[in-house]
């Protein structure tokens, strides 16, 4: 079950501190990592031979003192520098391979786990969405994936190699100097433990100014998505300061940060540098008094620098993790959250022909967000194929609800809903839908031109039939007015068309899907007179032999529907032709006395 605002902030930051210090969450990268265990397979040899080569480095390092400067061989030495090109070429091109390989897997389960996401969200009902930020689900999708993009295709990688540095740096070390090597480890704590400590609080500064960044990119985007409401009330000025303010914030904060990373720097610097000159001194006595070579200590202070590179690398590359194993606990808690509409095992088919039959009995529903108030209290209704139902009843009545109810966004609580004669609970809700058309209140115009807008509604329909859609929907004139015609980008959620015209452009939609069954939304009601009088013409055809739900408040429009079924409180009322209606003197005879301007209990003529 979804989480609420609240019990979201709640939970989070344990998850984020659970996330710190538990890696077991990337293990269920496994599935989307398993189609590429070739390309792993080459990365991971790539990776031992490259860490080889720099390891041998070490070892050529102390032939070449030992042998070549101490003796003064000149063959030895250009023999080395055969040798020292060759190991080059070889890291060189392992590296490649390995950065190459390892990149192209990080890249490709990226994308399949973002495919993967993006198709389950389609799956989830609009309950789901009800109780979960959609800014969420976004960073999730693309913050949370990026991560893992960057952990997989470079985190881990540099993990291993340096895990092989670590591990083969110290045993070398070992061999080359067991008395320096235990002087060295005695060293290290006393080096490491001040990093860790002051990384940490580093690393708490750094996600203080991510979210205080993420705090400015969110009011950009709360400003410029409602720009035309803070001109409107000539906010300007305002938003300026409490924009500087949140900058402001953000600057002092990364301050804060990049003091302490100096910090940081620097005791790194003085640390690692002052132990490693302290190795020297005894190692440089050592070479004095004989007990070991040059070119052993040469090799040993490679080592050191190896090993002392490596711990350094693990160490950051171990917050990554950690946040790569939280950004995987949250998207795999996503692919877990299980839709509450889904097909059943077995679907019954539905009837062919369509006819567009739809009968409520006894529904009852209440929506998962408010759970303690009845939308719909016990419905029963019929509508036989072709008729033309019209709902009206004041606001929250339960009109748009079986609207819902019918495309299968939600099931009921109680009671059944056929189409067709069959419990769509029991068909494939895909099944269902392609059945229905809709004509929304507030239509959804996608980021693309008019003629894939239209197209929607019926995705391998021609243009041809994309334009007499429009033309029947009285959208024809003004969509070959635009610069480009039908290939004219509408801009984001069609901002560059009139209500009106995007009423239009959804009727459009609509009229080209053909459906049995229609539902009008008050498809009319951002039109002017002119263009409701031609729309509601081309309605009229397209409804013709066409069951039809209608939801309106304007009852002038509805006058001439079959039957009228008056809402009231998620119950019906009364049901009638316009004409008995107000002769019953209800719910509706009130209304029509407000809209037509007429005494109460009055009958239009």
């Amino acid at each position: 079950m979804a989480l609420d605002d609240r019990q979201r902030s709640a939970v989070l930051p344990e998850q984020d501190a659970a996330a710190r210090r538990d890696l077991k969450p990337l293990r269920m990268l496994w599935p989307f990592l398993r189609p590429y265990r070739r390309q792993m397979a080459g990365a991971t040899l790539a990776l031992i031979v490259s860490a080889g080569t720099v390891l041998g480095l070490g070892q050529g390092l102390r032939a070449l003192v030992d042998h070549g400067f101490t003796a003064g061989n000149a063959d030895l030495l250009n023999q080395a520098l055969l040798v020292l090109l060759v190991v080059i070429v070889l890291m060189a091109v392992s590296t490649f391979s390995r950065f190459y390989l390892v990149s192209w897997v990080g890249e490709r389960m990226v994308a399949d786990m973002r495919r993967r996401v993006f198709d389950h969200l389609l799956t989830l009902s609009p309950s789901f969405y009800e109780t979960t930020r959609t800014g969420e689900i976004m960073s999730r999708l693309t913050a949370d994936t990026t991560l893992l993009q960057q952990v997989i295709g470079t985190s881990v990688s540099i993990a291993l190699r340096n895990i092989l540095s670590l591990i083969g740096g110290i045993v070398l070390m070992a061999l080359t100097s067991a008395k320096l090597t235990g002087l060295a480890l005695l060293v290290v704590p006393l080096v490491v433990a001040p990093i860790i400590i002051f990384g940490r609080k580093v690393r708490r500064l750094s996600r203080a100014s991510q979210d205080a960044v993420a705090d400015v990119g969110s009011a950009v985007d709360e400003v410029l998505g409602g720009i035309r409401t803070v001109q409107a009330f000539g906010h300007e000025t305002w938003e300026r300061e409490r924009f500087a303010s949140r900058v402001e914030k953000a600057v002092e904060v990364a301050l804060h940060r990049i003091r302490a990373r100096s910090w940081l720097t620097m005791l790194v610097i003085v640390l690692v540098f002052g132990a490693i000159g302290l190795v020297l001194w005894v190692g440089g006595h050592d070479v004095i008094d004989g007990r070991i070579s040059g070119g052993e200590l040469s090799a040993f202070v490679f080592y050191a620098v190896l090993v002392a590179g490596a711990v350094g690398a693990l160490s950051e590359v171990a917050s990554d993790l950690a946040r790569a194993a939280g950004a995987t606990e949250r998207l795999f808690d996503l692919l877990a959250t299980v839709p509450d509409i889904r097909p059943p095992a077995s679907p019954l088919p539905l009837p062919q022909p369509p006819r567009g039959a739809v009968a409520f009995e006894n529904v009852r529903f209440n929506y998962p967000a408010r759970p303690a108030e009845s939308a719909l209290g016990g419905l029963t209704l019929t509508v036989a194929p072709g008729e033309t139902v019209a709902l009206v009843g004041p606001s929250g009545a339960g009109k748009t609800t079986i609207f819902q109810l019918l495309l299968r966004f939600y099931d009921p609580q109680q009671g059944i809903i056929r189409l067709d004669g069959v419990d769509i609970a029991k068909a494939d809700p895909a099944d269902v839908r392609a059945r229905i058309g809709i004509v929304p209140q507030d239509p959804v115009i996608f980021s693309t031109n008019a003629m894939e807008n239209i197209r929607y509604g019926r995705p391998d329909a021609s243009d041809a039939e994309v334009r007499e859609a429009a033309h029947a929907a009285n959208a024809l004139s003004f969509l070959e007015a635009l610069p480009d015609g039908f290939n004219t980008f509408l801009g984001e959620k069609g901002v560059r068309l009139s209500g009106g015209q995007r009423q239009r452009i959804a009727i459009a939609r609509a009229i080209l899907r053909n459906p049995p069954l229609l539902l009008l939304d008050e498809a009319t009601s951002a039109l002017d007179a002119e263009s409701e009088r031609a729309v509601q013409q081309a309605l009229d055809g397209l409804m013709r032999d066409r069951t039809t739900l209608i939801i309106a408040h304007r009852l002038s429009t509805i006058v001439n529907a079959d039957r009228i079924v008056v809402l009231d409180k998620g119950q019906v009322e009364a049901i009638g032709r316009h004409e008995e209606l107000i002769r019953q003197d209800g719910l509706y005879a009130r209304l029509a006395a407000l809209q037509f301007d007429q005494p109460h209990g009055g009958v239009l003529a």
